[in-house]
């Protein structure tokens, strides 16, 4: 039996789930911005609901709304959401991108997604795993094209990609006028490579805010900017 994550103020279970909880979807859901205090909020490709859970834990949104196409993925969402302080504000739809964003007349003042980005040639023997890590369950010109239905007009868009993708994204996302307001870039070590870019989109052009996080010195020493963003989550923080 798979035990639960054990985050400090809730937990979530993930047997059930093909992409596990991981510091890509952590980082997300600590460094996305709540200070225009969002009443509505949208998690896309939910997997185990943790963004959704971490911003019900930060923020006072009335609404915070997941979105899961895997069936067994969509039923342990709904299950941790249910298990959770804030069931009340949390809630789960089983639906593919596009019929949601077809049906859904809402909007969104804040939209998260961590999506599934290995690209074809790194297909396994998993299917299910397979579809929640791969590109094409989720091209980014369809999650671009998604978010200019239902972000609200002063809304933000958080998303979590590789480093090597950021140039191509960005570009993509100005063709449906979402534009770069703050980037994060994700090194492992101070030695390594940057791995990941967190980018926060708009609808408002602005002047763009750059920063870098190193995630440890050495092994499971963790950089103090590193503890002081996943503090309130992570247990031994």
């Amino acid at each position: 039996m798979n035990k639960p994550f054990q985050f400090k103020e809730f937990s979530v279970n993930q047997d059930q789930c093909a992409m596990k909880i991981g510091t890509d979807g952590v980082l997300l859901g600590a460094w996305s911005s709540i200070e225009s205090h969002p009443f509505s909020i949208l998690d896309i490709g939910a997997g185990t609901g943790v963004l959704s859970l971490m911003l019900a834990q930060r923020c006072d949104a009335q609404v915070i709304e997941a979105l899961e196409i895997d069936d067994k993925a969509y039923e342990q969402c709904v299950d941790n959401f249910e298990q959770s302080p804030w069931n009340d504000r949390l809630f789960c739809y089983h639906a593919s991108l596009d019929e949601f964003a077809e049906e859904i007349d809402d909007t969104y003042d804040l939209i998260i997604c961590n999506p599934p980005f290995y690209s074809e040639t790194f297909k396994t023997e998993n299917a299910q795993r397979d579809l929640a890590r791969f590109q094409d369950a989720m091209p980014f010109e369809h999650l671009l094209e998604s978010i200019t239905t239902l972000l609200s007009k002063n809304g933000l868009f958080s998303v979590v990609i590789p480093f090597s993708e950021e140039e191509k994204f960005i570009t993509l996302a100005k063709q449906f006028n979402l534009f770069t307001k703050r980037v994060l870039h994700v090194r492992g070590n101070p030695s390594a490579d940057i791995k990941r870019s967190l980018i926060e989109f708009s609808f408002l052009q602005s002047n763009i805010e750059s920063s870098e996080l190193i995630i440890e010195t050495s092994r499971h020493q963790y950089t103090e900017n590193y503890i002081k963003l996943t503090r309130y989550f992570y247990l031994k923080m």
